[in-house]
């Protein structure tokens, strides 16, 4: 029986170039789906950390995409970590510069992303017209910078064989731009209308993939419920709504190997739920590296995070001064809002051997939380899976988080009930405001002064499965129905 054949399109992937989650999933995912036997390949855009790191040879010198952009050349290697197959469009005019993936060292969007990014999803239909030695039976796009890939296919002559799925990992990101960009990337006239493209008079690229693709994923049951309500819909309830029934939400898994207490390099000390003391020194540790106070019996509460209000920071910092009078330290990583981050700071000067807010990203700190703190807070008004819940868990690290989206499908609230089936894994709330979240870091810190209970929400969460593995094989799962389908 021949293999599935599967491409992963992406603007971004780990090892090789990551801005946040999306890279690590397309690493993740197609490496699980290659263990299954899936014949699964990488397509991203040819950036200069991406042509500097592989080993690339040209299968494709002259590649015509758009009457409105020279060729491009399409470039073939193999990611060494997974052994993944991947391809990559290169074209320095769209991809060789300074800066972001998709904005320049001013924050702004590039001027040109929907070339740059038309350009990607071209070059994933060029495959689904099977014009390529490498003939797609599923094409699994990523976000707003490849959803005109099912667009292009839906406009081929002759009629693609190809199946196409619109991964959706954030719908708040949309791709939108003015009308004039159909004229620039070829795309019909037809095409924009109410049924195809146009969102709100413009043209939005994550629209045509939810309207044009074979089925719709998002990344987590919750959020795929979430995203049919107006509230966030993000404008496109009503389509998502339409598309329920070709609208699946599955897990994001965790790189379990990445993220293992017992193996870590960026930690001090290695340990398992079986010798739990040596989190513990992982506590002292970080303690001693940020200049926190050694107090016994308080509770060390850790967040890494965006500081914006999708991500509930607004909610934290009115209650914060509560918090630390409760009886706990903080320890926060992250960047974002200016004023955010300037009410964190001020509170951190107010209690300096207690709160400890570190602006920016450093992996290395990043690992030394989740290991050394005994809570992780994320208090997300939205949170399509969110990973980072899961990286505490594994880790024995309890976490406080709204009940919203991916972190309503993993973490199990502690509640009497489920302290005695043993599935207690953290502490939710559901409203969207600072007392309630103050309210449910109190029930936290109740239950952190009964060490047998705490306890076993720590087993509990080191003992969940968080691979992709399991994950991996809904998809193979999904893609088999996809190909199922009557055309």
């Amino acid at each position: 029986m021949s293999k599935l054949r599967v491409l992963f399109v992406t603007s971004e992937v780990y090892p090789l170039v990551k801005t946040g989650g999306l890279a690590d999933v397309s690493y993740s995912l197609p490496k699980d789906l290659r263990e299954l036997g899936v014949d699964a390949r990488l397509l991203l855009p040819g950036y200069p950390s991406v042509l500097d790191q592989l080993s690339l040879t040209c299968i494709y010198e002259k590649l015509s995409l758009f009457s409105t952009l020279e060729p491009v050349r399409l470039l073939k290697g193999v990611l060494p970590e997974g052994d993944i197959p991947i391809y990559v469009v290169d074209c320095p005019k769209l991809y060789a510069r300074p800066g972001d993936l998709y904005q320049d060292d001013a924050g702004n969007d590039w001027a040109d992303n929907a070339l740059r990014f038309g350009a990607l999803s071209k070059s994933a239909a060029v495959f689904g017209n099977q014009q390529l030695s490498f003939q797609p039976q599923i094409i699994h796009c990523n976000d707003w910078q490849t959803g005109l890939t099912p667009a292009f296919l839906a406009y081929s002559q002759p009629p693609s064989p190809t199946r196409t799925i619109m991964g959706v990992h954030n719908l708040a990101y949309q791709g939108v731009f003015e009308p004039k960009t159909m004229d620039l990337l070829n795309l019909p006239k037809a095409a924009f209308g109410i049924n195809g493209v146009e969102f709100y008079g413009k043209m939005s690229f994550l629209k045509a993939g939810l309207f044009y693709a074979n089925w719709v994923t998002t990344v987590s049951p919750t959020y795929a419920q979430e995203i049919q309500t107006n509230q966030f819909g993000c404008g496109l309830a009503a389509l998502l709504t339409q598309r329920q029934h070709q609208l699946a939400g599955i897990l994001n898994g965790i790189d379990v190997e990445a993220w293992n207490p017992s193996t870590d390099t960026h930690i001090d000390y290695h340990y398992t739920s079986a010798n739990l003391i040596n989190k513990s020194y992982n506590k002292q540790a970080l303690r001693e590296r940020l200049n926190l106070a050694p107090l016994e019996d308080t509770a060390l509460i850790g967040m890494i995070t965006r500081l914006t209000q999708q991500k509930g920071i607004d909610l934290l910092v009115p209650v914060l001064h509560d918090i630390i009078r409760e009886g706990a330290q903080l320890v926060l990583l992250g960047s974002g809002d200016k004023t955010l981050k300037n009410s964190l700071l001020e509170l951190a000067r107010a209690f300096p051997d207690k709160v400890s807010i570190n602006i920016g990203y450093d992996e290395n700190l990043a690992h030394q939380i989740i290991a050394g703190a005994d809570m992780f807070l994320m208090p997300s008004r939205f949170e399509p899976c969110g990973l980072t819940q899961m990286y505490a868990m594994r880790y024995g690290t309890v976490p406080i988080v709204r009940n919203t989206g991916g972190l309503a499908d993993t973490v199990t609230d502690t509640t009497p009930a489920h302290i005695n089936d043993q599935t207690a894994t953290g502490f939710l709330f559901t409203e969207e405001e600072p007392e309630k979240l103050l309210r449910c870091v109190q029930r936290a810190l109740l239950v952190f002064r009964d060490r047998a209970t705490w306890q076993k929400l720590q087993f509990n969460g080191m003992s969940t499965d968080f691979s992709w593995h399991k994950r991996a094989q809904q998809y193979v799962n999904l893609y088999h129905n996809i190909l199922a389908l009557k055309s």
